[in-house]
């Protein structure tokens, strides 16, 4: 009998669904996203129509279906022309499957219906140059290309300008998320990629008003999600019609055969021996790390021979911290160290006389292209024709030229395409896991009874296997299911980073990261997100290498356990001492501030000044206490109101603060005195000194004063004391405060 999916498939049961798309500025349905649907009963889910069909081997013959379904109901509904309609291409087809089937359909197609290919940046990391050329005939009937869920991963950014897509298709936590460091690192790249070329921005999961908001601040112009409505058979009859005008078509690019003769014709080129060009690649090596996960890396060697042992090391380095990394030569493997993607080259490749190393990503992009000039020699003196360039269309040229000769990834479903979706089984070849299964891990783990205890384990437990591309999980127990919010057929296959988050504390991966680089075990306490609501919690969690008999890292095997409630206790507990603090902060400056103005009072006033007596009176040093009175402050108050009496102090406040040094003392004693210190003053022009700053004071407080539009002067009488010329150190200051207060008296009757 047949199974379900087969039945399914047999009776053509497979429908599309379609979401409509809209332009943000006219509120006119542009496009709509086709979206496959099973028949009524258990495989009526996508989740759970394609997880039968990986079961069963035949994600193909679905993929086929769900296009073939696409097409119909577009004609069948009318969405024609001016409407577009968008169709996505499973990325594990890409990785199985004839590119050919992919298009199959697109000679029959009606020519009114026009098609956006939707492909994610998955699907170019795992068949890249199968993926390049499908890109250029899917350009060539006509349609064009969407690039989909852009910042669920970082590596989509680096992949832009290979794509060079007419949409990019923001990922729905763009938009539901709380804005952070990560998401303005995507918009930065994003919107540069869309002035340069004019592709469309599209934001998917406009679910609310909030969210609309947010979709037009990251610079969409196309929105999608439930805001406007939810998958249906026909169109959405509330929309007007728009049609959606993709940018210009970028001209057909021809693979140049080599990346050193995608260098222009007026591109100046350089002679240089070998050892330059070595310190040059390492340079850009050194340059992609720090770029991260959102670079992409391409290197040719000429020979094996050169991807020397320290070049390995180097390369594992830009695996762990790049977001693509390729290296072509000569009797280089297909995969010249985990991770490392490579190629198998035909005897006349024109790239073996090539050293070429290119770094491409958003905001950043370099190219050495080297051609070996067939010198005798020793190796590090042999010399290179070559250009270091930084021209984007040139580098990007280069890289698609590379990229456009690597090997599909090792056929096996832990490739980086089952790191998105994951297969059925896995095989972990030279590893103490020998198989694993899509139900809760390995067939056998050696001995049945460390299986049975790793199953029954109350902690998570992760087997990651260290000799596939993008490390990607090969055994769960149940008890990590529960903690990751996911079945194990949708962990299996998958890196264990899609549970973090934009808020995943960057120090604690980058901890992780380096001792995974070293091998050695490490224990951090990450934020991680559990399921399809994204719920966060917090994971302890210690990982422990396994090596092999030549002593290889070959598998991780992490235990993780959920200490959301001790996190949140200790956080709760920081916060309330944090409070305390601000609080005793508070009621400090309440006892030694001046409420109105911000200045000292006198109590903070005189306690300072005593420090500065004890230190003038232990060293050389001489200092100055001003006695500062308002004359005309009363008729101020007595006019305007003591509203703009306290506003007129404040403004006489912040004159003073403005005209003395950051080593200074200013206070206000009450009412309309203030008193200021002078420190750190010369014993023999102390006097002078305060006299001098007296005066400026009393110039700055004379200058009109602005309240409320109402224009007002008043002058300052000031009285002058220094130590040590007018008190001893044992008179102290009431004896300096004294004399200040009564030479500000004589001051004013003065000035009377």
């Amino acid at each position: 009998m047949n199974t379900p999916i087969e039945q399914v498939l047999a009776a053509d049961a497979v429908v599309s669904v379609f979401q409509p798309i809209i332009d943000l500025d006219s509120g006119a349905v542009v496009a709509y996203e086709a979206l496959a649907r099973g028949p009524q009963g258990p495989l009526a889910s996508p989740d759970q129509l394609f997880a039968a069909a990986r079961a069963a081997g035949l994600l193909a013959e679905l993929d086929q279906a769900c296009r073939a379904a696409a097409f119909r109901g577009a004609i069948e509904h009318g969405l024609l022309a001016p409407l577009t309609v968008f169709v996505n291409v499973e990325p594990e087809v890409l990785d199985t499957a004839p590119v050919d089937d992919l298009l199959a359909l697109a000679e029959g197609a009606p020519g009114e219906l026009r098609i956006v290919l939707e492909i994610t940046e998955r699907a170019l990391a795992t068949r890249p140059a199968e993926l390049l050329r499908t890109v250029e005939r899917v350009r060539a009937l006509g349609w064009g290309v969407a690039l989909d869920d852009v910042g669920a991963d970082a590596a989509s950014l680096a992949f832009m300008p290979l794509l060079r897509p007419d949409v990019v298709k923001l990922d729905l936590r763009l938009v539901q998320d709380r804005p952070s460091p990560v998401i303005a690192e995507i918009m930065n790249a994003v919107n540069d990629y869309a002035e340069r070329t004019g592709a469309l921005v599209l934001a998917e999961g406009i679910e609310t008003p909030k969210h609309l908001t947010i979709a037009r601040a990251l610079g969409a112009s196309l929105g999608q999600g439930w805001l406007f409505g939810r998958p249906a058979a026909g169109p959405a009859a509330q929309y007007p019609v728009q049609e959606l005008r993709l940018p210009e078509a970028p001209p057909s690019r021809e693979t140049a055969p080599s990346p050193f003769a995608c260098l222009p014709p007026a591109v100046p080129l350089r002679r240089s021996p070998k050892r330059l060009l070595v310190e040059l690649s390492k340079q850009l090596e050194r340059q992609a790390m720090r770029l991260g996960e959102t670079c992409v890396v391409a290197s040719t060697f000429q020979e094996a021979r050169h991807f020397t042992p320290a070049t390995s090391l180097r390369y594992r380095d830009l695996v762990a911290r790049t977001g693509f990394v390729c290296a072509l030569g000569e009797d280089l493997p297909v995969e010249p160290v985990p991770g490392v993607r490579g190629a198998a080259l035909s005897p006349d490749d024109p790239i073996r006389g090539e050293w070429d190393v290119v770094v491409v990503s958003p905001h950043f992009s370099a190219a050495l292209l080297a051609r070996d000039l067939g010198d005798d020699g020793p190796d590090m003196d042999r010399t290179y024709e070559y250009a270091l360039t930084y021209r984007r269309d040139t580098v990007v040229a280069a890289a698609h030229s590379l990229l456009s000769r690597v090997a599909p990834a090792i056929d096996t479903p832990l490739s980086r395409s089952a790191a998105a979706h994951p297969a059925a089984t896995a095989t972990a070849p030279s590893a103490p896991v020998a198989t694993t299964t899509a139900t809760h891990g390995p067939a056998s783990v050696g001995d049945p009874v460390l299986h049975r205890a790793l199953a029954a384990s109350t902690s998570g437990i992760t087997i990651a296997d260290m000799t596939q591309p993008d490390q990607p999980l090969v055994f769960v127990n149940r008890a990590f299911e529960e903690l990751a919010g996911f079945r194990s057929e949708e962990l299996l296959g998958r890196n264990c980073r899609f549970l973090q988050g934009q808020d995943t504390g960057h120090d604690a991966i980058s901890r992780l990261r380096t001792a995974i680089a070293e091998g050695r075990e490490c224990r951090e306490t990450l934020l991680n997100y559990r399921g399809a609501d994204r719920t966060p919690w917090w994971n302890e969690i210690h990982m422990a290498p396994v090596v092999d008999e030549a002593g290889r890292v070959v598998q991780y095997i992490g235990v993780q356990n959920d200490v959301t409630a001790r996190v949140d206790a200790e956080q709760a507990l920081v916060q309330e001492r944090d409070r305390a603090r601000s609080y005793l902060s508070r009621i400090e400056q309440l006892a030694f501030t001046d409420s109105l103005t911000g200045l000292m009072n006198r109590r903070r006033f005189e306690d300072r000044v005593e420090v500065a007596l004890w230190n003038a009176s232990s060293g050389d040093d001489a200092f100055a206490v001003l006695f500062m009175d308002l004359d005309g402050f009363k008729a101020v108050n007595d006019r305007l109101g003591h509203a703009a009496g306290d506003d007129l102090l404040v403004q006489v406040a912040r004159r003073l603060q403005s005209r003395l040094r950051r080593s200074d003392l200013a206070a206000r004693l009450g009412g309309d005195e203030f008193l200021v210190a002078l420190t750190g003053l010369d014993v023999d022009t102390a006097a002078d000194v305060a006299h001098r700053v007296a005066g400026e004071l009393a110039e700055a407080i004379a200058a009109p004063f602005d309240l409320d539009g109402t224009p007002v002067e008043v002058t300052a009488s000031i009285g002058v004391s220094t130590f040590p010329a007018d008190s001893a150190a044992a008179s102290g200051l009431p004896q300096l405060l004294q004399l200040a207060d009564s030479r500000m008296y004589a001051v004013k009757h003065a000035a009377r």
